[in-house]
C-alpha cells in the first residue's frame, strides 16, 4: 500500500503539481500574494516524501547510502530553520531527474509473452485406437505424432514417415522452407508447410528447442543490469563529506544558516540530471533519424562496442527472393520462354520458390499456358502437362529420381549458382533437362559501405546466420565481412556472442527474427530491424532501425560517443558548480534560498548542454 502511494506521488501528474506549488511559493516570496501556509509545503510532501521513503528504506533494509539520503537531510535541515522553499526546490529538481531517468531506462517486457504464445499447445498422437489430440504437456519421448500441412510441430522429433518442407524461420531465420524426409529432425515451434509427416518425439517439455529459446531470452533479460545513477555512486562519499563540512562550518562560525546552506548546495541535483538529460537528448535525435532507442544503458554502451554481429536474412539482405537467372540449355527455348513454362507449372504451387517465379513472370508480362494433370511432391517439386508434354520443376535430386539425369553443362551451372547462395529450380520437358531458374536474396544496397565505415571506426563485423554456408559466404564476401559463422541454431549464436564477451569484447547484435531474440538479449547492445523485424525481436532489442536502414549503425555508434562525452561534460560542470557553491556557502555569501537557486542554475546549465546534443550533426 505504501509503495503504491509513493509510486503515485513520483508520477508525472503529481510532479507537475509539485512544480506548480513551488512556483506559487516563489511568487508569494516576491510579494505577488500572501498566504498563511507556504505552498512549498505541498511540494515537499509530494516530491520529498518518495525521496525520504527510499532513502530510509535503502539505509535500514539494504544498508546502503544513496543520494536520496543527502537530499532528505538537506530538506529536513531547511525546514528546521524555516526555509521551506529551499526544501521544496531540491525535492522537485530530484523528482524531475527521476522521471527523466525512468523514461530512458524503462524496457517493454511484452516480448517474452509473445514468444511464449508461439509455443504449441497440443499435438496429435498416433495411438492404437487411431489419432488422439492431447495437450503438449502429455507428450512423452518416444511417442509417435502426426503433423498435418499447416500445423506447428509440437515437440522436437525425427521423421519416420513422409516428406515435407518445414518453415524453420523461427529457429534459424532461413527465408525458405527446408525440405525434410525420413530420418531428418524437426524442431518444436517450426511449421509443417506441405506434406503430412509422422515423427517420433525426441525432446519434449522444457527440453524442446522452442522452450530453450524462451528460456534463453528470459535468462538473458534477467542478466541485464539496470543503469546505475551517477549520483548514487558518489552518494557514499557525498553524504559524510557534506555532513562533516556542515558540522565544521557550524562549529567554526556558530551560524546554523551557513551549515544548512552547505547541505542544500551539496545536493547532487545537477549531478543526477547529468546522465538522463544527455540520454534523453540523444534518444530524441536518434528518433529524428529513424532509430528507436529504448534503453539509455544501451546508448551509453554502443560507443564502446568493438564487435558487431549481423544476422543475414532480413538484416544484411532484404529477405525477399527474386528470380536472378533463367538459363536455357536448348537453343529453341529462350530465357523468357523458360520462365513462362516454369511459371505455368508453378502457378498452382504453394511453395515460396514457385510463388516467386510466378510473380516475376507476371511482372515481366509473360502469360502462363494452361496446364493439366498437376501434381506436387512435397519438398521435391511439381509436375504438369503443357501442350501434351510433361513438365517437371524441382530439385535436381528429384529429377534424377524421375529419370532425368543432368549432363555436365547442367551440373556445372548448378554448382556455380549454388556457390552464389542461390536457390535453384531445375526444369525438364519430356524427360530432358532444358534449363534452370535461380532465385536469390538481395544484399542491401548500402551494406558494403556500412561495413567499411564500421571498420574505419575500429569495429570488427561478423556474420552469424542459420542459413547455409555457401549462401552466407557469398553475401559476406560481397559485403566485405571476413568472419562468417553459418548454419547456427539460436543457442549457437548466443554461444558465439558469449565467447566474444568472455574475451573482453563489447558486442552488438543486429537481427530481425524470432530466432535472433536470445542473441539480441545476450549481446551488450541488441538492435532489431524495425520495419520487417518480428515483434519478439523488436521487444528483445534495446534499439530498432525503423526504416530497416543498416547504414544507421555507424551513426548510432557516433551518437553514443557524443552522448558519453556530453554526460562527462555535464558531470564535470555539475561537480564544479557544487564545489564552488560549497565554498561560497562556507563564507556566508549564500543563504539556503540563494544556494537553492545556484544549484538550480547548475541544473539548468546541465539540461541546456544536454539539449545541444539533440540538433548536433553527426
Amino acid at each position: 500500500m505504501m509503495e503504491r502511494i509513493i509510486s503515485e506521488l513520483s508520477g508525472l501528474r503529481m510532479t507537475m503539481a509539485a512544480g506548480v506549488f513551488l512556483g506559487l511559493s516563489f511568487l508569494a516570496m516576491r510579494g505577488a500574494f500572501s498566504t498563511s501556509v507556504d505552498p512549498a509545503w505541498l511540494t515537499i510532501i509530494i516530491s520529498g516524501s518518495p525521496l525520504a521513503y527510499w532513502a530510509l528504506r535503502s539505509l535500514f533494509l539494504q544498508k546502503s547510502v544513496t543520494s536520496a539520503l543527502l537530499i532528505s537531510l538537506a530538506m529536513a535541515a531547511s525546514v528546521a530553520i524555516g526555509e521551506t522553499f529551499a526544501a521544496g526546490e531540491v525535492a522537485f529538481i530530484m523528482a524531475v531527474g527521476a522521471l527523466l531517468e525512468d523514461k530512458t531506462t524503462e524496457r517493454a517486457q511484452k516480448g517474452i509473452k509473445k514468444l511464449i504464445s508461439l509455443a504449441p499447445q497440443q499435438g496429435r498422437i498416433i495411438a492404437a485406437g487411431g489419432e488422439k489430440i492431447v495437450p503438449v504437456e502429455e507428450i512423452r519421448c518416444g511417442d509417435l505424432l502426426r503433423v498435418l500441412p499447416g500445423e506447428t510441430i509440437p515437440v522436437d522429433g525425427d521423421i519416420v514417415f513422409g516428406v515435407t518442407s518445414v518453415d524453420q524461420s523461427i529457429m534459424t531465420g532461413e527465408s525458405l522452407p527446408v525440405d525434410k524426409a525420413v530420418g531428418d529432425s524437426v524442431h518444436s515451434g517450426t511449421i509443417n508447410r506441405f506434406g503430412s509427416i509422422d515423427i517420433k518425439a525426441t525432446k519434449v517439455g522444457e527440453n524442446s528447442s522452442l522452450q530453450k529459446l524462451i528460456r534463453m531470452v528470459r535468462e538473458a533479460g534477467n542478466n541485464k543490469a539496470p543503469m546505475q545513477r551517477i549520483a548514487d555512486r558518489w552518494a557514499s562519499r557525498l553524504v559524510p563529506t557534506a555532513l562533516v563540512i556542515a558540522v565544521i562550518v557550524y562549529m567554526l562560525t556558530g551560524d546554523i544558516i551557513r551549515a544548512v546552506t552547505v547541505l542544500v548546495v551539496f545536493c547532487p541535483c545537477a549531478l543526477a540530471l547529468a546522465t538522463p538529460t544527455s540520454i534523453m537528448a540523444a534518444i530524441g535525435q536518434a528518433a529524428k533519424n529513424g532509430v528507436l532507442v529504448k534503453s539509455g544503458e544501451a546508448l551509453e554502451t554502443m560507443g564502446k562496442v568493438d564487435r558487431i554481429a549481423f544476422d543475414k536474412t532480413g538484416t544484411l539482405t532484404r529477405g525477399v527472393l527474386k528470380v536472378s537467372d533463367a538459363i536455357s540449355f536448348t537453343p529453341e527455348l529462350t530465357s523468357d520462354e523458360l520462365l513462362r513454362l516454369t511459371a505455368s507449372v508453378e502457378a498452382r504451387s504453394e511453395h515460396p520458390l514457385g510463388k516467386a517465379v510466378t510473380a516475376f513472370a507476371a511482372q515481366k508480362g509473360l502469360k502462363t499456358a494452361p496446364i493439366t494433370n498437376f501434381a506436387m511432391s512435397p519438398g521435391k517439386g511439381v509436375q504438369a502437362e503443357v501442350d501434351g508434354e510433361t513438365i517437371l520443376c524441382g530439385s535436381s535430386a528429384w529429377l534424377e529420381e524421375s529419370g532425368v539425369k543432368p549432363d555436365d553443362a547442367v551440373s556445372a551451372a548448378l554448382k556455380g549458382l549454388r556457390k552464389q547462395g542461390k536457390a535453384v529450380i531445375v526444369v525438364a520437358v519430356s524427360g530432358k533437362c532444358v534449363g534452370v531458374v535461380a532465385l536469390a536474396d538481395i544484399l542491401r544496397q548500402n551494406a558494403a559501405d556500412m561495413v567499411d565505415r564500421l571498420k574505419k571506426m575500429g569495429t570488427e563485423v561478423i556474420l552469424l546466420t542459420g542459413d547455409h554456408a555457401q549462401a552466407a559466404g557469398y553475401f559476406a564476401e560481397r559485403a566485405g565481412i571476413g568472419s562468417v559463422y553459418a548454419e547456427l541454431m539460436p543457442e549457437e549464436k548466443v554461444g558465439h556472442i558469449k565467447m566474444l564477451q568472455e574475451q573482453g569484447h563489447i558486442v552488438c547484435m543486429i537481427g530481425d527474427g524470432v530466432n535472433d531474440a536470445p542473441a539480441l538479449k545476450t549481446a551488450d547492445v541488441g538492435v532489431a530491424m524495425g520495419g520487417m523485424g518480428s515483434d519478439i525481436a523488436l521487444e528483445a532489442a534495446e534499439a530498432a532501425l525503423m526504416g530497416d536502414d543498416i547504414a544507421k549503425i555507424p551513426y548510432l555508434k557516433r551518437l553514443s560517443i557524443a552522448a558519453n562525452r556530453s554526460i562527462k561534460c555535464n558531470i564535470g560542470m555539475a561537480m564544479l558548480i557544487n564545489f564552488a557553491a560549497v565554498g561560497l556557502s562556507v563564507f556566508g555569501l549564500l543563504t539556503p534560498v540563494s544556494g537553492a537557486f545556484v544549484h538550480n542554475a547548475g541544473s539548468v546549465l546541465v539540461v541546456l548542454n544536454a539539449a545541444l546534443l539533440y540538433d548536433r550533426k553527426l
